[in-house]
């Protein structure tokens, strides 16, 4: 799995162990374990799982999962493309960042990172991701990555205890 260098100082790399303080943190988050396989409550053998899980994903080519690394090298974030549709010529993407790293640009930075990847690289023809209607910040960050709102999927997702309505996004390969 390819290390990518991301705008604003940002750069994304497979998972470490060393990296179970942001799986820590991200578990004591309102909406990232709602949303994600992130445990919560944590642990240290639900954590090395996570980590191992995530692993997991390239080998088996269900997709690639990378951590957001500031300039300074502290992890703040995931972001991932799966690919269970990549045979209709369609894959996903999805991100998050932990609480104290919020509003530093490094959603945006991974999700053009990786967007790139995926359409110049990978050649995938369409990228896809789903958002929460009130997740103004992801909302912004999908926009500002070239991604057009096509929809809204009523009770598209299971949430924690209840069904979600969800933004669809899609960006094309011919949109570059």
């Amino acid at each position: 799995m390819p290390e990518l260098a991301a705008g604003g100082g940002f750069t994304l790399r497979p998972w470490r162990l060393a990296d179970l303080p942001l799986v820590r943190e991200a578990s004591e988050d309102d909406h990232i374990p709602l949303i994600t396989t992130v445990p919560s409550p944590y642990s240290e053998p639900a954590g090395i799982a996570f980590i191992e899980r995530q692993w997991s994903r390239a080998t088996t080519r269900a997709g690639y999962t990378f951590v957001i690394v500031t300039s300074d090298g502290r992890p703040v974030g995931q972001v991932g493309l799966w690919l269970k549709d990549l045979d209709e010529g369609r894959a996903s993407l999805g991100y998050w960042v932990v609480k104290s790293a919020r509003g530093q640009g490094a959603a945006a930075a991974a999700v053009d990172a990786v967007v790139g990847w995926a359409l110049r690289d990978l050649r995938i023809p369409r990228l896809e991701l789903w958002v929460e209607p009130w997740n103004t910040a992801s909302v912004r960050t999908a926009e500002r990555s070239g991604f057009q709102r096509e929809g809204l999927l009523r009770g598209w997702q299971q949430v924690g205890n209840e069904r979600r309505d969800m933004f669809m996004y899609a960006r094309l390969n011919d949109e570059q």
